[in-house]
């Protein structure tokens, strides 16, 4: 199991986005949960190991040009992710 450090931009995140994405988007997003919001956004959230998995992660979304609201940590000190 692997400790996850907040110097490397570690903790969960969540993603919010234009429009509704269905909940299969989740495999997509490395089993991030994908929750649809009654504003008519979607917010893809949980634990991201590091900066460079967050970056590839708005790559994805950028890959499906779902138009970027906001990326915010949560909590600097998620539940360590197993490999």
């Amino acid at each position: 199991m692997r400790e996850m450090s907040t110097a490397d931009g570690a903790g969960r995140y969540e993603i919010r986005v234009n429009g509704h994405l269905d909940p299969h988007w989740a495999a997509w997003f490395d089993g991030l949960t994908v929750t649809t919001e009654v504003d008519g956004t979607t917010v893809i959230g949980g634990p991201v190991v590091d900066q460079a998995a967050l970056h590839g992660l708005l790559g994805k979304v950028r890959d499906i040009g779902i138009p970027l609201i906001s990326v915010i940590r949560t909590s600097p000190d998620p539940s360590p992710i197993t490999p």
